[in-house]
C-alpha cells in the first residue's frame, strides 16, 4: 500500500471495534485472490494483504484490505453457511452431492440406511467445516477434494470401524474437515473421489 493511503470511513452498520470471525476473514481472503486473478494486485501485494487478513481481529482491520477493489466493502458469508444441515437415515439412503453450498455445521444420522457427503462438486467458503456423524446400523461415506484437511480422530468406534483414506498433504487455503460423532454398527469411511466418480463427472456436458 502506498503512503497516501487512507482507510475508508467504517460502514455506518458495521462497527470497525467488533470481533471478525473466521468466515469474515476467509471471505475477505478470497476477494484477495480474486482481485490478484484479475490482474488488480501483484504477488507481493496479496501476499501482504492476505497476512493482514488472517491476523485481523477486528472489521476495522478488515476492511481496508478491500476498500480499494471493486467490492468496495468487506464481503458477507451466505446466509447458508450460518444454517446448519441435518441428514436423517431411517431405512433409506441420504447422498448430499452435485453442486451445494457447505455450511460451518453437518449432522449425518443414519439409523438403518447408509448416507453419502460429497463434497467434491460442492461449494465451500467457510475455512473449517464441523460434520457431526451418528452411524447407527448404517454406513456414512464422506468424499472429500484432494487437499482438504480432515480430522476423524473424534470418531468413537464401538462396533463398526472409523477408515479414513483422505490423508494426503494439506493444500495452502483449503478447508478443514472435523468430525466427531460415533460409529455403533455401521462404519465411517472417508475418501477421495473414485476413479468412476471422476469419469461420471467427465462425461457430463
Amino acid at each position: 500500500m502506498t503512503d497516501g493511503y487512507r482507510p475508508p470511513v467504517p460502514r455506518p452498520d458495521r462497527d470497525p471495534a467488533l470481533r471478525a470471525s473466521h468466515a469474515d476473514r476467509e471471505a475477505v481472503a478470497e476477494v484477495l485472490r480474486e482481485a490478484a486473478g484479475d490482474g488488480r494486485l501483484d504477488l507481493e501485494e496479496l501476499e501482504e494483504r492476505l497476512e493482514r487478513a488472517f491476523a485481523a481481529k477486528t472489521y476495522g482491520e478488515l476492511e481496508p484490505l478491500v476498500s480499494d477493489l471493486p467490492t468496495g466493502a468487506l464481503p458477507a458469508p451466505g446466509p447458508q453457511a450460518d444454517t446448519p444441515m441435518v441428514l436423517k437415515a431411517g431405512a433409506g439412503d441420504v447422498t448430499q452431492t452435485g453442486h451445494w453450498q457447505v455450511p460451518r455445521r453437518i449432522t449425518a444420522t443414519s439409523r438403518m440406511g447408509d448416507i453419502r457427503i460429497d463434497f467434491s462438486q460442492a461449494e465451500c467458503r467457510v475455512p473449517e467445516v464441523h460434520l457431526v456423524v451418528k452411524a447407527g446400523m448404517g454406513d456414512v461415506t464422506v468424499v472429500v477434494p484432494p487437499g482438504w484437511t480432515v480430522r476423524a480422530h473424534g470418531v468413537r468406534a464401538y462396533v463398526g470401524s472409523v477408515r479414513n483414506k483422505a490423508t494426503d498433504a494439506s493444500a495452502p487455503g483449503t478447508p478443514v474437515l472435523e468430525i466427531t460423532g460415533s460409529a455403533a454398527l455401521g462404519d465411517v469411511k472417508i475418501r477421495y473421489p473414485n476413479r468412476r466418480e471422476l469419469r461420471r463427472r467427465e462425461q457430463r456436458p
